[in-house]
């Protein structure tokens, strides 16, 4: 499934798999916002998924920067597994990003 953020899985030698995940937004806080003379919208919740479980999950606020970068590793996970990233913002817009796992 093509979202809009860029990820890279990988699992190491001692079974980790690192996640890099590059989210695109434009994150405007309420001051930028106020600034702009538009809406502040950010992304407030991200949910990483492998297998339908929950490896990673987050709670964010406006004070992220624009096309906010996500780090995490965790264990369970196997060469060739999809990991689902997807995200909720402020104005209810969300995103889904599907990967597979090398």
């Amino acid at each position: 499934m093509a979202g809009t953020t860029k990820i890279k899985a990988k699992i190491d030698k001692n079974g980790v798999c690192e996640v890099k995940a590059l989210a695109s937004h434009d994150m405007l806080s309420y001051q930028e916002a106020e600034r702009a003379k538009k809406e502040a919208n950010f992304i407030t919740y991200l949910v990483a998924k492998v297998g339908g479980k929950i490896v990673y999950e987050v709670s964010s606020s406006q004070f992220l920067s624009k096309d906010p970068y996500f780090k995490f590793s965790f264990t369970g996970a196997k060469v060739g597994d999809e990991i689902e990233i997807s995200w909720k913002d402020l104005k209810g817009n969300s995103d889904i990003t599907v990967e597979k796992i090398k």
